[in-house]
């Protein structure tokens, strides 16, 4: 059956003229700016490779290399006694200046931070000074940068891959005439390191970081601490670096290695640290770091560059290969064929360039790819790739939004296995969050806030009591969390999975919920309570964020007990805590449509004290859940899009991502791809159209700004929603398609109950489709115009919203769609 459909898919292809077009980023300069460099990655290793010509840079990264060690527990015995306190203020007297105070008695410390490894540098001599051909680019359907040019007429290349299936990231470097490669390779280090020689072709760093790291925004008189005297915090870390050449001679010190007169030269790059797990020392308790490098550099060194490259390109392939996307050529391609930056700005300045649009398409799943891979760690707020030794809000993982957006995509672009690092992570923080739940609120189950890192911190921030509660207090990560875990369900079926992995942490998650929810006149609500870093303005005129029930509180609430009631009634167990979880849902307080005709984002119909505000969290119900729907709840969805209205269009790069999804869930494509269109626009500020606010840099790397790879991945999820849904039980073929897609053709999305689902359409409407059923199962899919489905017996009736034609799928069949005439 996968034959077949491979089949169908390619001979679908041609009909219009699609063509997979060059899937790559290129530009005729190299740069000395981090936001123009360009990612490779392996989910572990990652690199900036900067195309220098005398002077290469290629800033590197590891996974697991965090400040910090083991979550401390006891941080605040006083928290518990300060909940109390601040329920009696707002629940008795609606007193929101002494729930903020008493909020801030509720916190814990600062999250850890991810840090940089260091920088690999490659100075080069050349016989001439004149430089032509000058290029360099990063090849997405391969992962594979390269960089080129001409000096005295000799052709010099480099080639950069970060190589998941053999743990390395390798430079392989060539000339056209022999003997004209002549250079130094050095490496350096924010952190504490030193380096020496260990043999006449390899170089070691050695280095340990700090045994904390405050976020960037605190400002303290000593903000990195270096030592920790109970040798337990502060993991160390270790880069050996190897060159290989045929020819030539190479010779190495303390200051790098030296490579003279050779022809072809590859480097090997391999680094660990002794990260041992959320729950050890890295320091006392962690692995043999130089051990591990060791392992991987001489294996791979044992390879040659084209078995390398081979066993790189297959493993990458097997991934990024599962999904294409095409849009016709335009009447007008010149766009496609400018550089990357050239192109962006011309895009930005109102060129047409739909091949731009499925480039950068496939570069979320590129990057999706590179930074998160099963075993290892999840994306963090910059996915795998850091310079800053305290970046921006840590480079952490930011629950109220940022880490759960990087992971949108992962399952409906068939990526299902890069969604597990983030699994992983909630099986941690569910360790922490019951310490969490237990010793600041009393309440079973588990708690996370808004920040967490790698040792799966998941009490308040705030540095006992000097963060906003605005942001530092809110106590729904938990239940936000488990949406992916059920998710990952829905998308592949997994019956073992879910009962020996989700159904547990989301009833944890549950439990937490069902002791944290309060009565309140009637109704079950959360307090406080806040919608993250947002503040309204109360009857008083004062400004204010500590309430009772903000909608988004009650929204993921709802949310998760609806997931756990359908995940009990799939294994047919738990009825008991099931029927529980009913009887609570049924109390939790509902959505409130105020008086400009929106959806209320707090307990009351507050005044915004910022109406234009990044995050749209009232709206969570709408995406990522699926409580609010124009087929299901006309009402809410009216009352959604005046609420998009009231906060408009501007926002930074995630917020704009967000809100494509908003749009395409409103079945509205063409506001969608507006949006869409302003997540694309440049940087830079020769633009006419530059704002400073949101769009993408030259990398087409999401600029907040600064630089946060959620953007990248809410715009890939976003441009899926407007192709295909599956959220409400119903596989809905383009459901939100925007008139500059008109004509196109897509392959290999999945949809919930694991069907993988191909599209090819003209002048908006289906020409044919297909749907595999990986495992089986009842198949509703809904179009916008009547279709034919061959091979099996159907049912079909039209509705409000187009057509709903339903049958029951085989394991492992393929049913083709067609357009039915009328």
């Amino acid at each position: 059956m996968i034959k077949r459909f491979i089949t169908i898919i390619i001979i679908l292809a041609p009909v219009y003229g699609f063509c997979q077009n060059n899937l790559k980023l290129w530009y005729k300069k190299p740069t000395k700016v981090w936001t123009d460099a360009l990612p490779v990655g392996n989910g572990r290793l990652g690199a900036m490779v900067f195309g220098g010509v005398s002077h290469e840079l290629i800033q590197l990264n590891e996974a697991t290399l965090w400040s910090g060690g083991p979550v401390r527990t006891n941080v605040n015995p006083n928290a518990y006694a300060n909940l109390l306190l601040a329920r009696e203020a707002l629940l008795k007297h609606e007193d929101y200046s002494k729930a903020y105070e008493y909020a801030k008695g509720m916190q814990g410390y600062y999250s850890d931070s991810f840090l940089p490894l260091g920088d690999l540098t490659i100075n080069q001599d050349f016989t001439d000074t004149a430089l032509t051909a000058y290029y360099r680019d990063l090849d997405i359907k391969n992962a594979i940068s390269t960089t080129r040019f001409t000096i005295g007429g000799t052709a010099f290349t480099r080639q950069v891959i970060s190589s998941a299936p053999d743990q390395v990231i390798v430079i392989h470097l060539t000339s056209s005439k022999a003997g004209q490669l002549n250079f130094v390779i050095g490496a350096a280090s924010l952190l504490r390191h030193h380096i020496s020689a260990i043999s006449s072709n390899e170089i070691v760093m050695k280095g340990k970081a700090p045994v904390h790291d405050d976020p960037n925004y605190v400002r303290s008189a000593d903000p990195i601490i270096w030592d920790d005297t109970t040798g337990c915090k502060g993991m160390r870390f270790e880069l050996q670096v190897k060159a290989l050449s045929k020819d030539g001679s190479i010779t190495s010190d303390t200051s790098g290695i030296s490579v003279k007169n050779a022809t072809e030269v590859t480097i090997f790059l391999s680094a660990a640290t002794s990260f041992n797990g959320f729950d050890k020392c890295p320091d006392s308790q962690g692995k043999d770091e130089s051990k591990i490098a060791s392992q991987f550099l001489n294996s791979a060194a044992a390879k040659s560059w084209g078995t390398l490259l081979a066993r790189h390109y297959a493993d990458y392939h097997h991934y990024f290969n599962r999904v294409s996307f095409n849009l016709p050529t335009p009447a007008d391609n010149r766009n496609a064929s400018l550089p990357t930056d050239e192109r962006l700005l011309s895009y930005t300045n109102g060129a047409k360039d739909p091949w731009l649009e499925t480039l950068y398409f496939q570069y979320g799943r590129y990057l999706l790819i590179s930074c998160s891979r099963p075993g290892g760690q999840p994306a963090n707020l910059q996915g795998l790739w850091n310079k800053e030794l305290r970046p921006p809000w840590s480079s952490n993982y930011t629950t109220n939004i940022n880490l759960q957006m990087n992971y949108w995509p992962a399952e409906e672009t068939n990526l299902s296995e890069m969604h597990l690092p983030m699994i992983d992570f909630i099986k941690h923080a569910a360790v922490t969050g019951k310490v969490t739940a237990t010793q600041f609120y009393h309440a079973h189950g588990w708690a996370v806030h808004h920040n967490s890192d790698i040792w799966a911190m998941s009490y308040p921030v705030g540095d006992l009591g000097h963060g906003d509660p605005t942001w530092a207090n809110w106590t729904m990560g938990s239940p936000w969390l488990s949406q992916h875990l059920w998710w990952h369900y829905q998308f592949t079926k997994d019956k073992t999975y879910l009962k020996n992995t989700a159904y547990p942490l989301m009833k944890g998650a549950a439990m937490f919920c069902l002791d944290w929810l309060v009565p309140y006149k009637g109704y079950l609500v959360t307090a406080p309570s806040v919608s993250p870093e947002n503040v309204f303005i109360d009857e008083n005129g004062k400004k204010a964020s500590v309430s009772i029930a903000t909608t988004m509180d009650i929204s993921i609430i709802r949310d998760l007990f609806n997931n756990l009631i359908d995940a009990s009634n799939e294994l047919g167990d738990d009825k008991a805590f099931r029927d529980s979880v009913i009887a609570a849902r049924a109390k939790l307080f509902p959505f409130q449509i105020g008086k400009k005709g929106n959806v209320q984002e707090w307990y009351k119909d507050f005044d915004d004290s910022e109406p234009h505000h990044r995050h749209v969290s009232h709206l969570f119900g709408l995406y990522p859940g699926n409580q609010i729907s124009p087929v299901n709840t006309p009402d809410l969805a009216a009352a959604a899009i005046r609420t998009l209205e009231l906060r408009g269009d501007d926002g930074t790069g995630w917020s704009l991502a967000w809100k494509i999804n908003f749009w395409a869930r409103l079945l509205d494509g063409n506001h969608s791809y507006m949006l869409l269109k302003d997540l694309l626009r440049s940087t830079d500020q020769t633009s006419a159209n530059y704002r400073g606010g949101g769009g993408s840099y030259t990398n087409l790397l999401d600029a907040h700004p600064p630089f946060q790879i959620d953007g990248n991945f809410g715009g890939l999820a976003g441009m899926t929603e407007m192709l295909l849904q599956s959220q409400t039980g119903e596989i809905y073929l383009l459901p939100a398609l925007p008139d500059a897609w008109a004509t196109g053709e897509i392959s290999g999305l999945k949809a919930r109950g694991n069907f993988t689902v191909s599209i090819n359409w003209k002048d908006k409407k289906i020409v044919s489709a297909s749907v595999l059923s990986v495992v089986g199962g009842k198949c509703s899919v809904r179009t916008n115009e009547p279709v034919e489905i061959t091979g099996v017996k159907v049912s079909s009736r039209k509705t409000a919203k187009g057509y709903i034609t339903t049958f029951n799928s085989k394991k492992g069949e393929l049913y083709h769609i067609t357009g039915k005439k009328i």
